[in-house]
């Protein structure tokens, strides 16, 4: 049963790296552009969760209220930021992007202050359900998991089913031709930005009641993010889902049961210190085994 509650853990990191992947490879697959300044909305959702729900009594309006800040800062930093650098170098980006991490790093220290905010689960998630007998689950983690697979039904729909996904596909790939048809490609990439932006916000909402909500968090959890875009497939949302899922998997599984099978072979010490080198590179590892196989990752840009 312990492997099913950390099979459970997996995937409950998979969706919240899904999450932030999902934003962040539509920016990249339809903009063409190195945001490292994603982890920071993921920040910003956090903080604001925790502040509206602390002021308005709910969880669900404060994470509504995460999304939406999330979402109006992304836009500020297109409006102000990213609009002029869609035709710069990739290394021009990288350097803005890393600017607006600093800058936004300070700003959060002096409005909410530098200490570390704690968020406690709504009192209806706060329970755990028996998923097995004699198996009891954390009522929220599977509140999260939950989440992640609507809104990955919801992207799904939005992609192949709406005007606005026919719309995301084409300025992937023809991006002159849409300008040419006469709609706003700049519109466009805001709406885009602002999604990817709530997105991120989501996730830093959701995760506030499991981790402490503090300054530079966004940069822990954006090196995952990339390495999930990286085995999915640039663009492509269902890449996002599947290898999201697979890194948490692999990262959980692998840090709580390899200490234990390496001490079947080695001394204690020992497969400690291993165990820890290896779980780290686990993901890196995974990695590099599908690139050797599939280089430009599981799927192509917009499968689903």
């Amino acid at each position: 049963m312990l492997f099913l509650e950390q099979l459970l853990n997996g995937v409950q990191l998979g969706m919240m790296l899904f999450l932030m992947a999902a934003g962040l490879t539509l920016i990249f697959g339809i903009m063409h552009l190195i945001n490292l300044a994603h982890g920071s909305l993921y920040m910003v959702g956090a903080y604001f969760t925790a502040t509206v729900t602390v002021m308005s009594g709910s969880f669900a309006i404060g994470l509504f209220g995460g999304c939406v800040a999330a979402a109006c800062c992304g836009v500020l930093i297109e409006l102000l930021a990213m609009r002029h650098l869609y035709h710069r170098d990739h290394l021009d980006q990288v350097l803005a992007t890393f600017g607006i991490i600093l800058t936004a790093n300070e700003a959060t220290k002096m409005i909410f202050g530098p200490q570390a905010l704690f968020l406690n689960p709504p009192d209806w998630l706060s329970e755990t359900v028996q998923i097995l007998p004699d198996t009891p689950y954390p009522a929220y983690r599977l509140f999260v998991i939950i989440s992640g697979i609507v809104v990955a039904l919801f992207l799904r729909h939005l992609i192949t089913h709406t005007r606005l996904g026919m719309l995301i596909r084409a300025g992937a790939t023809h991006r002159e031709m849409v300008t040419a048809l006469g709609f706003n490609i700049s519109l466009l990439f805001t709406v885009v930005f602002a999604l990817g932006a709530g997105l991120a916000g989501l996730a830093g909402g959701l995760a506030g009641p499991l981790l402490a909500i503090e300054v530079g968090m966004g940069e822990q959890i954006l090196i995952l993010t990339f390495v999930v875009i990286i085995i999915g497939g640039i663009g492509s949302v269902k890449g996002a889902l599947v290898a999201g899922l697979l890194v948490g998997i692999v990262d959980t599984l692998s840090r709580a049961f390899l200490p234990t099978l390496l001490k079947t072979m080695l001394p204690t010490a020992s497969a400690d210190a291993l165990a820890g080198s290896v779980s780290s590179m686990a993901i890196y590892i995974v990695m590099a085994l599908v690139l050797i196989v599939r280089p430009e990752g599981l799927y192509r840009a917009y499968g689903t």
